[in-house]
């Protein structure tokens, strides 16, 4: 799991240059933005299974929990961004997004 947190992040750093090279420094910060409310949540709950893993064996349950929890805090975020920098740029913003959500497909092309 944090193999894919790690393909988010790259994928994040990869949307904001490409943003800050075609929309400038607004639209590198919308990049960074929406790439980071996909990767944090998705940070937490991979280590929230790592621990559960460890420490009683994750259960389906769990894992349908900690995704609920994931969902929610993606869309909690992005309700953050909107507030906190109103002159966000929605392009730049859905190219960071996108990115870091289909980045979890390449996690299983990468060798472990």
């Amino acid at each position: 799991m944090l193999k894919a947190v790690l393909l988010q992040l790259g994928a994040t750093l990869l949307a904001t240059a490409i943003a800050a090279f075609f929309f400038g420094l607004r639209g590198a910060i919308s990049a960074a933005a929406g790439g980071m409310a996909c990767t944090l949540p998705g940070w937490i709950f991979a280590l929230r299974l790592k621990v559960l893993a460890k420490r009683s064996g994750a259960s389906v349950a769990a894992f349908v929990v900690g995704e609920l929890i994931k969902v929610a805090s993606i869309v909690g975020l992005l309700a953050l961004i909107l507030v906190l920098y109103p002159d966000v740029h929605w392009g730049a913003l859905l190219i960071g997004l996108i990115l870091a959500l289909k980045a979890n497909l390449f996690a299983f092309l990468v060798k472990t």
